[in-house]
Parts: structure tokens; C-alpha cells; sequence
């Protein structure tokens, strides 16, 4: 192999690590958080609107980056057994450089944030520690693990809507719903590789069910369109919980690997609704055309 060949083999590598799908259901929390703050930047783009939109999408790049970094970096061990395919038990990642990688991550995520307001800097902050703490301790935990993960995105919600600070103390109670929504994710997840139990898929049901009631719970608010967020709804509920279903009533690793991949990109429809209720339909929908996006890359890079 020459040089040339092996430097694009370790980009690949490090690029692998990144799983850039993900990355991209990340730029819907922002877009739907954005939303929620009151900016609607596709039909009244101010100059400052998008500039700290463009922050703000940088900031979670990094720090979404960065944490799934450094959990194949904590996982290496236990993944040299498991899934010795994955960039770094393989060799064709090593784990200081992998880490080093993800401390710079995280470090631009802090800095972008801190470009737009303190409290998006301090939520950044927020965002990264939970990040590492699942990474490194509480993702092996079957309460905290999937509550910590939980926190994450629900963090990430809040960072876009940090673009207007008030907004963050009337909107709190926002980031409740991907915390449910990924500890339900997050739970099923963990019969990926050996197989998982029916009872536990029964637990991650209740929850999807609870967070598409929350949807429509939101609609009591006075500025939350339901008409707007009803069809995002219904394309949430075909898409999760269809394959939910599916790993319940046969709980092998194929199955739960088709929904946990299923319910991390329809983060992308929670979020549209979420976009679509604060903002209008046509809003929703360029929330959602990132779900195509996220699906082609998930067809080149892992999800889990």
C-alpha cells in the first residue's frame, strides 16, 4: 500500500468515526430549537439570524462529532470482541489520535456556541460533559445510560433555542421530549448485539407512544400550529414505530439494529414537527428534507 493509499484509508477512518448521518440529525435539533426561539429565518433572514444560525450548526457539529468520537474511543476495548470491524480495533484508526480528534471537536463546539450568547456557551459546556460522561461511564447503565443520552439531545434542542437566551426558560420543557425519545432509542439499542428482551422493547413502545402524545400536547400552547405538525406525526409514527413493533415481537439483533437505525434518523421527523408547530408547514418541510440526506449517508457510514 503507498502512501497516498494508506493517508486516504486513515481519513476514511477518522471520517467513519464521525458517522456524519448522525451528525446531521443534530442540525434538525438546531433547526427545530431555532424555530421554537421565534426566528424564522426563511422568511425574514436578517443578516444576524443567519449568522448565528451558522454558529449554532457548527457548535453542534462539534459537539455531536466529538461525543461520538470518543465513544468508539472508550469502547475500544469492548469493541475489539463485539465489532472488531469499527475503525479503531481494526487499526485502522489509533485511539490517541482518535482522541485527540475529539477533544478538538468538542473544543469548536464550546467556541461556536460561545459566538452567539453565554448561555449557548454554557448549555455547549453542558452538552459535552454529558456527552463524555455517557461515553466513558453511565452507556452501560440501564437507567442512567439511556436518561444521560437523553439529556444530550435534549440539550442540543435547547442550543438552538438559546439563539434568543429568554427563550430557553419559556421553552424548557421542550428538551423532555427527545429525552424520552432517545431513552426509548437508547434502551432498545442495547440488544444490538446479542439480542434483546420482549419486555424491553415493550418499555421503549410506551415511550415513542408517549412522546407522539407530547407532540400533540404541545398544541396547547398558543403559538403551536397542530394542523402544521399532524402530518410529521403520522410519518413518525410509520417510521419508528413500525419496526419497534417488528424487534418486540422478535427481538433479535437484525431486528433491533433496523429500529434503533429507524429511530436515530427519524430524529429528523421529530424535530420537523417540532419546526413545523413553532413555525409554519413549508418550515417543517426544510427540517425534513434533511432526512434524505441523513439516509444516503447512513447507507455509507454506520449509525450505531
Amino acid at each position: 500500500m503507498n502512501a497516498a493509499t494508506l493517508n486516504s484509508s486513515r481519513f476514511w477512518a477518522y471520517l467513519q468515526l464521525l458517522r456524519p448521518a448522525n451528525i446531521v440529525t443534530a442540525w434538525a435539533d438546531i433547526l427545530a430549537g431555532f424555530a421554537a426561539s421565534g426566528c424564522i429565518v426563511f422568511i425574514a433572514p436578517s443578516s444576524s439570524d443567519l449568522i448565528s444560525l451558522a454558529w449554532l450548526l457548527l457548535a453542534t457539529t462539534g459537539l455531536y462529532g466529538g461525543g461520538i468520537v470518543f465513544n468508539d474511543v472508550f469502547d475500544a476495548e469492548i469493541d475489539t470482541v463485539e465489532r472488531p470491524e469499527r475503525p479503531i480495533p481494526s487499526g485502522r484508526a489509533s485511539q490517541l489520535t482518535a482522541s485527540i480528534l475529539g477533544s478538538l471537536l468538542l473544543s469548536i463546539g464550546i467556541l461556536a456556541a460561545s459566538q452567539v450568547t453565554w448561555l449557548s456557551a454554557t448549555l455547549a459546556c453542558g452538552i459535552a460533559a454529558a456527552a463524555i460522561l455517557y461515553d466513558a461511564y453511565s452507556k452501560h447503565h440501564p437507567i442512567f445510560g439511556p436518561l444521560n443520552m437523553g439529556v444530550c439531545r435534549g440539550g442540543n434542542l435547547m442550543l438552538g433555542v438559546s439563539a434568543v437566551s429568554p427563550m430557553v426558560s419559556n421553552y424548557w420543557f421542550l428538551a423532555l421530549i427527545p429525552i424520552v425519545y432517545i431513552a426509548a432509542v437508547t434502551t432498545l439499542s442495547r440488544g444490538e448485539v446479542h439480542g434483546g428482551k420482549s419486555t424491553t422493547g415493550v418499555f421503549t413502545l410506551v415511550l415513542i407512544s408517549t412522546v407522539l402524545a407530547g407532540l400533540l400536547g404541545l398544541s396547547f400552547l398558543e403559538n403551536y400550529h397542530l394542523l402544521a405538525v399532524l402530518p410529521f406525526i403520522v410519518l413518525l409514527a410509520v417510521r419508528v414505530l413500525l419496526p419497534f413493533i417488528k424487534a418486540v415481537s422478535k427481538p433479535s439483533p437484525e431486528n433491533i439494529r433496523t429500529a434503533v437505525r429507524a429511530g436515530v434518523l427519524s430524529l429528523i421527523v421529530l424535530d420537523a414537527a417540532v419546526a413545523a408547530g413553532f413555525a409554519s408547514l413549508p418550515y417543517g418541510l426544510l427540517v425534513l428534507i434533511l432526512l434524505p440526506i441523513s439516509i444516503a449517508l447512513s447507507q455509507i457510514f454506520a449509525v450505531t
